[in-house]
């Protein structure tokens, strides 16, 4: 039984599992399987492709044809799972695949699970040091208090929207994290978008963790470093809560700004690794010496 995170592909649809009752050999493919209760469901997986290779479909002339392939509770518990095409040269004669939107989003979410975006913030140390050190002189610039004062709640969104886009645009252009298939073929135009979608979410969900990250630390600076009487002099506002709230949160969008600059000083592996998972990595380096060759 082999199980891996990358996705797999056959005949334009994303494979779940493949059995070779012949060989007694199962592989499944985690992605498909959603990004959550993934424990639950690769396990299901592995017991109905285990209990599907120990059947009587593997001694061979008691088992159902080869083009009926069987339908189980492997199906009926892991939908939108459906059996896929098999060729007659493949070593396989049972497979999964999923298909539709549903079955796209499921893959995608389990590629972007698989690769654990909470890895960006901790995996790019001179972004987040940058982001903190502009964080911290922000806080205390006068022309931005006059700024978060000044400022309505919705261009502060399109202020957050804004830095968080350019973070994460910056992130995918400076370690050309964007895939390019040399293949003009439908199948892998669709990969292609499968793993740039993946990219996107991945570095966005990071970004935005260290964004969140950005505005409680900014809110204890401010609690500790601001002074009411000094503030309320330059802005002509109290400063209360709201007050805080609303630097903290224009603060961490200028914070971003300075960490997206700040994240070209790391490298390009380093981007990577704190991107993708170990597997993903391996397969992108692989492509990159295909094309190469």
């Amino acid at each position: 039984m082999a199980i891996t995170d990358l996705p797999l592909h056959s005949h334009g649809r994303k494979l779940v599992v493949d059995l070779s009752h012949e060989h007694g050999l199962a592989l499944l493919s985690l992605p498909p399987l959603g990004g959550l209760r993934l424990q639950t469901r690769a396990r299901r997986a592995v017991e109905e492709a285990v209990l599907s290779l120990a059947g009587p479909r593997a001694t061979g002339a008691e088992g159902p044809p080869r083009s009926q392939p069987l339908l189980g509770p492997f199906v009926s518990r892991l939908a939108p799972i459906h059996p896929g095409q098999v060729g007659e040269e493949e070593t396989a004669d049972l497979r999964y695949v999923v298909s539709g939107p549903r079955g796209y989003l499921r893959v995608l979410v389990g590629m972007v699970r698989a690769n654990r975006p909470w890895r960006l913030v901790p995996g790019l140390s001179k972004a987040l040091a940058a982001a903190l050190a502009t964080g911290a002189v922000a806080t205390v610039n006068s022309t931005i208090w006059n700024l978060a004062e000044s400022l309505s709640a919705p261009r502060l969104v399109i202020a957050t929207v804004g830095s968080v886009a350019l973070m994460i645009g910056w992130l995918i252009v400076d370690a050309q994290l964007w895939h390019r298939s040399a293949e003009v073929s439908r199948e892998a135009r669709q990969r292609a978008r499968l793993y740039n979608a993946s990219t996107v979410m991945t570095v966005g969900i990071g970004v935005l963790v260290c964004y969140a990250g950005l505005i409680v630390i900014n809110l204890v600076w401010a609690l500790f470093i601001l002074n009411g009487q000094v503030f309320a002099s330059t802005t002509r506002t109290p400063l209360h809560a709201a007050e805080y709230w609303t630097l903290s949160w224009f603060v961490a969008s200028v914070a971003t700004v300075g960490g997206a600059l700040g994240s070209g000083l790391e490298s390009d592996e380093a981007i990577r690794a704190a991107a993708y998972s170990k597997r993903e990595q391996e397969r992108r380096r692989i492509l990159q010496d295909d094309d190469g060759d």
